[in-house]
């Protein structure tokens, strides 16, 4: 097999580099088990190694070994950060565009239908985005809500809640600022209506119109910790982030999700991730997609 130059620098520069002990690589996933419910194991050790490694660099620590070792002495001060650093925040625009199609031609508009003959004065209407990262996620649903509501959106109590257990990419989600590489999944029509194109030195950037921002709020959240929203949720979102938990703590999680949700709302998984034991709960809905009964 043929060593490219660029593998041959890497082995080299790694040779140089501290070495992630088994005892310490442990030891981080416990840490990252205790603070978040999220299970780390031996397919994700190059990306705690690439992750841990901007730590160090950044802290100016010698080693790993060091690292671990202000873990351990200031756990609360460090959990924020290293949290921040471990955590995966993969997301885009209109990712897994069925689920928006289905909230658009089915979803939306049957709930709209629906609350209007319950509602006595404004009508209203909650989505959480449980796992919202960078913020794409949120704002995808607000477009798809606004493309349904159009002018009537002054009638309506309308709100998506959007978490995080990481401080930075919730930050980001708030400015609403994206690299234009950032956007091609998003219909020209939408981009025309909720997006201004940058200028001078932010050319290369969009920034999102007000009318999504004053739908959504903002907030960071451990999931594992208490949940101060009250609900009821009419959509939840909670994608690509089951995963990442135990199967204990999936059931709990699935259990604590469906006590928001309204009666006949809507939960929302990823493409990998399914309901497990608490399927008989729910209603299919289609992919990955399930109904709370009546």
């Amino acid at each position: 097999m043929t060593v490219s130059t660029h593998d041959k620098t890497l082995q080299v520069d790694r040779s140089n580099r501290a070495k992630l002990t088994d005892k310490e690589f442990s030891f981080i996933c416990q840490f990252v088990y205790q603070s978040t419910g999220i299970v780390l194991n031996d397919n994700k050790r190059e990306m705690v190694y690439r992750r841990l490694t901007r730590i160090i660099r950044e802290r100016k620590l010698a080693s790993f070994s060091q690292y671990c070792q202000m873990l351990k002495e200031h756990p609360e001060r460090e959990k924020d950060f290293f949290i921040n650093a471990i955590t995966t925040n993969l997301t885009s625009f209109f990712r897994e565009q069925h689920h928006f199609d289905y909230l658009k031609t089915t979803e939306f508009p049957t709930l709209l239908q629906r609350k209007k003959k319950l509602a006595n004065g404004k009508k209203r209407l909650r989505i959480w985005s449980s796992a919202s990262s960078t913020g794409e996620e949120p704002y995808s649903i607000a477009m798809t809500l606004l493309e349904v509501l159009k002018a009537e959106l002054s009638e309506w109590d309308a709100k998506i809640l959007a978490t995080d257990i990481d401080s930075n990419v919730l930050n980001k989600g708030k400015n609403g600022i994206y690299d234009n590489n950032k956007i091609e999944a998003i219909p020209q029509s939408y981009l025309d209506k909720y997006f201004y194109q940058g200028k001078g030195e932010n050319r290369d950037n969009v920034k999102v119109a007000k009318e999504l921002q004053q739908l959504i709020t903002f907030k960071r959240l451990n999931l594992l910790h208490d949940w101060p929203m009250k609900g009821p949720f009419d959509v939840i979102f909670c994608r690509n982030v089951i995963i990442y938990f135990d199967k204990e703590t999936q059931q709990d999680l699935f259990a604590r999700y469906y006590e928001l949700l309204a009666p006949g709302g809507l939960f929302i998984l990823g493409h990998s991730e399914n309901l497990g034991s608490f399927q008989k709960y729910f209603e299919n809905s289609g992919r990955t997609m399930f109904r709370k009964p009546y």
